[in-house]
């Protein structure tokens, strides 16, 4: 069993002409691979002796809106402390500025990479190792070649992704919602979907049926919740 640092090697030097980016952080080998170069790639990897990644662990889709700059979204967001989850160092916009955004110093922060990605995670039962291919889509063109002829296991997975982030699957035998019902608007694991949904489900017993309604949830913005010490709630001596 070859360790990562050189599975990372044979996959650079057999692939480099198919792949765009070869990552390896935390022990963790990921390809960023062109929709065009999807089917090849994943056929290297799944019939050569090198690599003969077989078993299809996962597919999900990955929504990179407002990814690296966000913190919590409240009324009042504060710009210092609780860095959560920003990373500024990759997501400045030179050519896009924004006075309110101090915290970006007047820029924007544009994630510069598509909004979508299609990710997959392989594993070689046989050289025990992990692979990661990711698929980058943009937000208007959702589509790409489907496995489930390399790996019949994406049938599901990929259904799922359909249904939850709006990724078209060219190709696959019986692309459907698997998750939510027949008549559902929009895709939940979006990150502007809204937490509560655009209609709720109820039974009429008059009508015999289930009928949807606008959601009658008052929406609210959530915030962190802040400790602070109460001498009331001290035990005295």
């Amino acid at each position: 069993m070859a360790d990562v640092d050189t599975l990372s090697a044979k996959v650079t030097e057999r692939l480099a002409h198919l792949i765009q980016e070869s990552v390896l952080q935390v022990g963790e080998l990921t390809l960023i691979v062109s929709r065009e170069n999807l089917l090849q790639v994943a056929r290297v990897l799944r019939n050569e002796a090198d690599f003969y990644f077989n078993l299809l662990v996962d597919v999900c889709g990955v929504d990179y809106l407002e990814y690296g700059r966000d913190e919590w979204e409240t009324e009042e967001a504060t710009t210092t402390g609780f860095e959560r989850g920003v990373d500024r160092s990759f997501m400045m916009d030179p050519d896009s500025h924004d006075s309110k955004n101090a915290a970006f110093g007047g820029k924007t922060g544009k994630f510069v990479t598509p909004r979508f990605a299609s990710v997959y995670h392989l594993l070689s039962v046989q050289n025990n190792h992990r692979i990661r291919l990711r698929v980058p889509l943009e937000e208007y063109d959702l589509v790409v070649p489907s496995v489930v002829e390399i790996w019949p296991a994406a049938n599901w997975f990929e259904r799922e992704a359909f249904d939850l982030f709006g990724i078209m699957y060219k190709g696959h035998p019986d692309l459907r919602r698997i998750l939510t019902d027949y008549g559902f608007v929009g895709h939940p694991f979006r990150k502007d979907f809204p937490l509560i949904g655009n209609v709720e489900v109820r039974y009429d017993a008059e009508q015999k049926r289930v009928v949807y309604e606008p959601v009658s949830i008052t929406p609210r913005i959530l915030e962190p919740k802040v400790i602070r010490r109460d001498n009331r709630y001290e035990v005295g001596e």
